[in-house]
């Protein structure tokens, strides 16, 4: 392989791109074990939201805005 087959990285940019690859590896294996001991409590992993209408206060959205206090 030739060094003028690709651009030079920085030192940065290769960090960068293998602290992303431990962090996927850390969300997989992290995912494997938490299925792991669902799967040993015989529940279901992630576990599903229950589901239910929103409250008045969330869609109304006038509640959080700033009141210019």
């Amino acid at each position: 392989m030739s060094d003028q087959a690709q651009p030079k990285r920085s030192l940065r940019e290769i960090e960068l791109e293998v602290e992303a690859e431990g962090r996927e590896w850390t969300r997989r294996r992290l995912e494997e074990r938490l299925q792991e001991e669902a799967d040993r409590d015989g529940k279901v992993f992630p576990p599903q939201r229950a589901k239910s209408p929103a409250s008045p206060d969330r869609m109304d959205g006038t509640k959080h805005r700033d009141r210019g206090t």
